[in-house]
Formats: C-alpha cells, structure tokens, sequence
C-alpha cells in the first residue's frame, strides 16, 4: 500500500512517531532503494523510537495482507490488462504498472471520498524530531542519514501527496515513480492513454474499494 493507505489505519492516532513509523519504510526505500534496514525485534529506551518501530511493525504486516489478498492480485492483474495498450513501447513492466496504479488509485479514493485528510498527515510528520529519527536511524543500522533526511524534507515542504487527489495526475506520479527505474518511463501520448484508463478504472473502484480496508483491518486484530 501507499503513504496514505497506511495512514488511514492509524488516522486517529496522536502519536506522530508511530505513524511516522508506518510509512518511514516506504520513504527509505524512496530516498535511497539500497537503504535495508530491520529493526523489527528492536528494543530502545526511548518510547519515541519504540513507536516508531511499532510503526514499522504495522506497515509490513499491512503490506503482507495486501499484497495477499485477492482484492490485490484481482484488481493489479485486471489493471495491468487494460494498461498493456495504453503503454505499448514503454520499457515499464506492466506487473510492476498494474502493482503501483492500483495503489495510487486507492489513495485518491481515499482522498477524494474524505476518509482521511492528507494535512493531518503531514502534520504528523513536522511533529516529529530530526534528532529521534535520526536516533532510530542509527539504531537501526543506519551509518549514513544525508540522503535519508534530504529526501524526507523535501517529502514534508512540497507536499506532493496533495495532487493525489487529482486523478488527471495518477499517470504523472506514476511516471515519477517510475523514472527511479527506467530513465524515460513513457511518452506523453503513453501518460494521456494511461490517464483514460486509470480514470475508468477508478470509477469502476469506487464502491468497493473500502471492502480491502476492512478486510485488513480485521486481521489486524489478530496480530
């Protein structure tokens, strides 16, 4: 799942750290892909950092019941059917497209139908201090933060997640997300195909696409 999808099961918490923790593996991963970091078992005694390894906790297992459930493998596989044709000479891999689309999709749901506010999220995130992030960092193995934090303030000042409400602009975060890839990802007669497509998509999604929400969340109760 994506930042806000992450967010949304802990949208009422008011502690910054933890849902810190909730996406800090997906901006790792987006700061510097080589960033590999296992602080799963990890004790401190700072409770900050503990909330943020909690955190961390929750985002793996709800990306393990995502990405296994058949909400996820029926939908990403329908998605990447339709995109084929939209993206016909691109070098992109339409498992990976149909993967990526379908989340990003699920945040602009999420947006668009008010279930989370995406200031609030952001929010969250000022609140946190450099110096604990950077402590949990180090914890967890991390011998070099640069990259980390100037990826991580530049996430903060642009708000990007904003534009996710715009589904005319689903072709462009993918294109963005797929530039860390591939250096020229697609064309723009690609993006406005594949605008077309997401944008049904996401109207055929509308009425369901709570039913994964729920359908983690009670699993979460388990763990």
């Amino acid at each position: 799942m994506n930042f806000l999808s992450h967010y949304y099961f802990d949208r009422h918490s008011n502690n910054c750290y933890h849902i810190l923790g909730t996406v800090l593996p997906d901006l790792l991963k987006n700061a510097d892909k080589n960033i590999i970091l296992h602080p799963e078992k990890l004790q401190h005694s700072n409770q900050n950092i503990n909330s943020i390894i909690a955190g961390w906790n929750k985002h793996l297992a709800v990306d393990r019941f995502f990405h296994s459930s058949d909400f996820f493998v029926t939908h990403s596989h329908e998605l990447k059917k339709k995109l084929l044709p939209a993206i016909e000479g691109s070098p992109v891999k339409p498992f990976f497209l149909g993967h990526i689309a379908l989340e990003l999709i699920i945040d602009n749901l999420l947006l668009t139908t008010g279930k989370i506010q995406v200031d609030d999220f952001y929010a969250h995130l000022s609140g946190c201090e450099s110096t604990v992030i950077a402590e949990f960092l180090s914890f967890s193995g991390l011998k070099d933060n640069t990259r980390f934090f100037k990826f991580y303030e530049d996430f903060k000042s642009s708000k990007y997640l904003h534009t996710y409400a715009e589904t005319h602009q689903i072709a462009y975060a993918l294109k963005r997300i797929c530039m860390r890839i591939w250096q020229t990802p697609f064309t723009a007669q690609h993006e406005a195909q594949m605008n077309e497509v997401l944008d049904s998509f996401r109207n055929d999604l509308f009425n369901n696409f709570m039913s994964i929400f729920k359908e983690i969340e009670s699993k979460l109760i388990d763990i």
